[in-house]
């Protein structure tokens, strides 16, 4: 690479940051080495070489962290070395970022550079910097200057660049020396606190030193340790030498932390516990070059837990211990009565001659995974008979072997196991009852929610099911069948779309209905199988194969609404109390919510009925087109109060009007019809304008104390002869507190009926002013009057939903009125409506 291809261009994203402070150890490196290299001789040599060598004004080596700081140079103005400065304003911390060298002939005229504080001053003309690389990572830059414009060579670079590696050698250098000197202050600390010794392998050489104390750790005299780790290996337990070593390997490979856990056998064959703990340190090529740490006596830790087990040999718990070739070498008395056996029996037998069903089985993993790592082990297993029970037990490795104690919590995991069961069958039910919950939408929906519910049952009450419902007229048909095997789901469907036909009067699940009780049928073979006809129904039975069944009925307000009938393959036991019992109370939570529902759907249609009871067909003028739409919310039983009504005046005009009474209960569906009523007979009069229909209105809603708050509009439309020859109509238009009603023209211009200020709804202040305005419009023109229920809700505030009902209008206005109408609905509530809608709309079509 030439100094001219080398990186010459915009300076790299994020390069005023630095690359050493993009990562929390990187700067914490270079605050580190900041104090260890500041004023260095070594550097301060290699900057005055850098100098001669290229023939420059200045040298400087910076680190580059959260700041720039200068720790050597050569031609710096007084204070240079040791002078910060914010990475902003840094030359050093682009090379830094690129982490390439950076070649500036003309800092004034490079983007990179040309901002910054040395370049603006006059300081810096012409700069050249390498990055130095320290554990892998750039750190800093040695760099090299002039006041005037200079074109670096390649020779420049090339001499730059290995100045630069000397420098990050001795970077390097000092790195590990601080990180050697902190290791060993903070071992000789550990040592003078708690008695520790310290030792010390240099990997490349061999030699493993170690102070006074692990030589006496170990049982060496300082003259016969030959200080290599042959001598270390040699002091292990033999079961313990493997996986000791393992680990040390593992340290050096990795570059990371030895920690270990082994015995040593001492001269005069006792034996001592050690924990040795330490970690790997690199050299400049990232492989492991040294492996510091320290170990520390834990002997007396393990003789307490032979104290422990004494302990338990005097308490009511079972306990034993084991020597090294699985001997009994201890029983006591608890532990005789629990595994049926002396201890003339156990004493001097092997564990797994003595237990064969041992071999094998969780007692013998963990006890030999104890042995192996050292680490204590606390596992429950079961041993089949003749001890037939589980066992908590406890194995912890001793230098002579392996000590156990163990109770037997056969009783305590059998009462786990019914609180589970119990837990596991509460749960059942209650996602039954919330899956039901969906059936108050629909009967569409019912048969989902019943469906749903059978998926739920299996398998933990069976292993397949069906549920029935009685029709009013009392016919029983299947709506829902499920198997905990998918490849069998269809053949139950099948079975039971043709079980019914072939029942017997006494069948258990026609008795169940008859009865009003729940039945078990052990054999559901001999009660149901054998009289089913040959054929499809007998052949699905067959398939299934059910062995025990359990049949309820669905049971709600005294009436049966149907059935639950679970089957059970041979491999599980007949359905006992406990499920019987969760079974009954599923059925009668599923006949509760389809009660529910259908109640729900009678009072639904009852007060949908009478809401359109209150409502009338509207007129259809000459060479006009009024349609109207009410439809109730999805989710409300109630009656409600929005109102539409269209009427033709004695003179010919029309009146449209929109309204909508607060509240959704019978007293708001009465005051609606009230208002209704009164509306229409107050406006029937050819005299009378919008505005003064609805001050009438309110004063009649004052005066004879109906307590009513409502909204409403009024659009009059009305022609004379010169305008009907003109081919316009003019729309005369007043609103209490109600959304504005939408007109839309033949050329698609759109707007609302609505006043610079909105006035009063009906049954505030019936001295209210009530103004109305006229607007003329064309024929082929679309006047539109709705109920807020169309463009607000939970889910749609009233400023977006009349956005997009203004863009379904614009985007529908070619389609028929009552397609228009029903397109409106659709687009601005797919999901359904949460409140009443009512509309009215009319078209004014072109006239003879």
């Amino acid at each position: 690479m030439t100094a001219a291809e080398l990186p010459d261009g915009p300076a790299p994203s994020g390069a005023h940051d630095g690359a050493a402070s993009g990562s929390e150890d990187g700067a914490e490196l270079v605050r580190r080495l900041a104090g260890e290299a500041l004023g260095d001789r070594s550097l301060q040599r290699l900057t005055d070489l850098a100098t001669r060598l290229l023939e420059c004004d200045s040298a400087q080596v910076s680190l580059v962290g959260d700041v720039q700081t200068a720790v050597a140079g050569t031609g710096l103005p007084p204070g240079g070395i040791g002078a910060r400065l914010p990475l902003a304003e840094s030359l050093c911390a682009v090379a830094v970022a690129a982490d390439a060298p950076v070649v500036v002939p003309d800092a004034a005229r490079d983007q990179r550079v040309s901002d910054r504080a040395p370049v603006r001053s006059g300081e810096v003309g012409a700069y050249l910097g390498i990055p130095l690389r320290v554990t892998g990572r750039p750190i800093g830059a040695l760099c090299v200057y002039e006041s005037r414009p200079r074109r670096w060579t390649d020779r420049d670079v090339a001499l730059l660049r290995q100045l630069a590696d000397s420098v990050g050698t001795e970077l390097q250098l000092m790195a590990l020396t601080a990180e050697y000197e902190a290791h060993r202050l903070r071992f000789e600390l550990a040592i003078d606190a708690a008695g520790i010794g310290s030792f010390d392998w240099n990997l490349e050489t061999g030699r493993l030193l170690w102070d006074d104390r692990m030589l006496a750790l170990f049982g060496y005299e300082r003259a016969n340790f030959q200080e290599t780790i042959e001598s270390f290996a040699a002091r292990l337990h033999p079961d313990d030498r493997e996986r000791t070593l393992e680990a040390l390997q593992t340290a050096v490979e990795t570059v990371g932390e030895y920690d270990a856990e082994f015995r040593v056998v001492l001269p005069a064959g006792q034996t001592r516990w050690v924990r040795g703990r330490g970690r790997a340190v690199a050299d400049d090529s990232g492989a492991a070059a040294r492996l510091l740490g320290a170990g520390y006596d834990t002997t007396p830790q393990r003789q307490e837990d032979v104290r422990i087990a004494r302990l338990l040999e005097a308490m009511k718990a079972s306990f034993f211990s084991l020597d090294r070739e699985w001997r009994f070498t201890y029983v006591n008395a608890e532990a005789e009565r629990v595994l049926g056996a002396s201890r003339e029996e156990l004493l001097g037998g092997v564990v797994w001659e003595l237990f064969p069903a041992a071999v094998g089985s969780d007692f013998e993993r963990q006890y030999r995974a104890a042995v192996a790592s050292g680490d204590e082990r606390l596992f429950e297993a079961y041993y089949p008979p003749p001890l037939d029970a589980w066992f908590e037990v406890r194995a912890w490795p001793t230098p002579d072997g392996l000590s156990v104690s163990f109770l037997d919590v056969s009783e305590r995991r059998a009462a786990g196991e019914q609180a589970r069961r119990s837990a596991s069958r509460l749960g059942l039910v209650a996602h039954a009852t919330t899956a039901m919950a969906a059936s108050l939408d629909s009967r569409e929906n019912e048969k989902a929610a019943l469906q749903r519910v059978a998926g739920l049952l299996i398998p933990e009450l069976g292993d397949w099911v069906i549920i029935s419902l009685v029709d009013a007229d009392g016919r029983m048909r299947d709506v829902a069948s499920w198997h905990r095997d998918a490849e069998r789901r269809d053949v139950v469907a099948a079975y039971a779309a043709t079980r019914l036909a072939a029942l017997q009067p006494d069948a258990p699940v026609l008795r169940a209905l008859a009865s009003g009780q729940s039945l078990v049928v052990p054999d559901v073979g001999a009660a149901v199988g054998r009289t089913l006809p040959p054929g499809p129904v007998s052949d699905a039975f067959s398939a299934l194969a059910p062995r025990s069944a359990m049949t309820l009925p669905m049971t709600a307000r005294g009436r049966t609404l149907g059935a639950l009938s679970v089957y059970r393959s041979p491999d599980r036991p007949v359905p006992d109390d406990e499920d019987v019992a969760t079974a009954r109370d599923i059925a009668g939570r599923v006949a509760l919510a389809l009660d529910n529902a259908r109640l729900y759907e009678q009072q639904r249609r009852l007060a949908e009925g009478l809401q359109r009871s209150l409502l009338t067909a509207p007129p259809q003028p000459d060479h006009s087109e009024i349609v109207v739409r009410y439809l109730p919310a999805m989710a409300v039983a109630e009656v409600g109060g929005d109102w539409y009504d269209a009427f033709v005046q004695p003179s010919g005009a029309t009146m449209l009007v929109i309204g909508d009474v607060v509240g959704h209960d019978t007293e708001a569906a009465a005051a609606m019809g009230q208002l209704r009523g009164m509306l229409r007979g107050i406006g029937y009069r050819d005299s009378i304008g919008p505005a003064a229909v609805l001050a009438e209105l309110d004063a009649a809603v004052q005066g004879l104390g109906m307590g009513t708050l409502a909204t409403a509009a009024i659009v009059r439309i009305q022609q004379t002869a010169e305008e009907r020859a003109a081919g316009v109509t003019r729309l005369r238009w007043s609103n209490a507190g109600h959304p504005p009603p939408l007109v839309l023209r033949p050329d698609g211009r759109m707007e609302e009926l609505a006043g610079e200020r909105a006035e009063l709804m009906l049954g505030v202040d019936a001295g209210a002013r009530r103004t109305e305005t006229v607007v003329t419009v064309p024929r082929g023109t679309t006047v539109l009057l709705y109920t807020d229920g169309l463009v607000e809700g939970r889910d749609l505030s009233l400023d977006e939903g009349t956005a997009r009902l203004r863009a379904a209008l614009g985007e529908l206005a070619d389609r028929p009125l009552p397609e228009l109408c029903d397109a409106v609905i659709e687009r601005l509530r797919p999901e359904g409506l949460q409140d009443d809608v009512a509309l009215v709309a009319i078209r004014l079509h072109p006239q003879d």
